[in-house]
């Protein structure tokens, strides 16, 4: 089972070098996460949420995969490699995986404007060595689905540790 944890930053840039520094640690395997999103409440007011996984890139290559293996059961390999490739993308496109957008918009919304969040939904980690590469950037942890007492070390950790929690809306199930 997965843990989603949402840290918020201030400055709109803060959460786009977490995210790099996050990726970095994936290559390092300290880390493991299904899902990685950047969103940043603009001062004008729009909300812009970054993806790290392309879904149509995934949904393509999954369906290139499938249709080229079914076509060559139909005798048929590149036909089938086409329309799995453009089947896999459209469904890619349109597909939700990992952390519901509307939940990371809301969240998001919330941080105030000028301010950043990254969404990591992890599948396992080292938390000691992460929270060391990412503790200089600040934050605070504004949600997560980690027991108590782990949500607990993990404000403590960002210097947030009696911090009131943030009034946000509970990720969809």
């Amino acid at each position: 089972m997965s843990d989603l944890i949402a840290i918020a930053y201030d400055g709109e840039d803060t959460a786009f070098r977490v995210r790099d520094r996050l990726v970095q640690l994936t290559k390092e395997h300290i880390i493991e996460l299904e899902d990685l999103v950047v969103a940043v409440h603009h001062h004008d007011g729009k909300t812009e949420i970054k993806q790290t996984t392309n879904l149509a890139g995934m949904g393509a290559l999954s369906g290139a995969f499938w249709g080229l293996l079914i076509g060559l059961i139909f005798f048929a390999p590149i036909f089938g490699l086409a329309i799995g490739a453009i089947a896999g993308a459209v469904s890619g496109r349109f597909a939700d995986y990992g952390i519901d957008d509307k939940f990371i918009k809301e969240v998001a919304e919330s941080v105030g404007p000028g301010n950043s969040a990254v969404f990591l939904l992890v599948r396992k980690m080292t938390p000691d060595k992460v929270v060391d590469a990412i503790r200089e950037y600040g934050g605070r942890v504004i949600r997560t689905s980690l027991s108590e007492t782990e949500e607990e070390n993990l404000r403590g950790a960002f210097g947030a540790g009696t911090a009131a929690k943030a009034e946000v809306p509970p990720p969809p199930v």
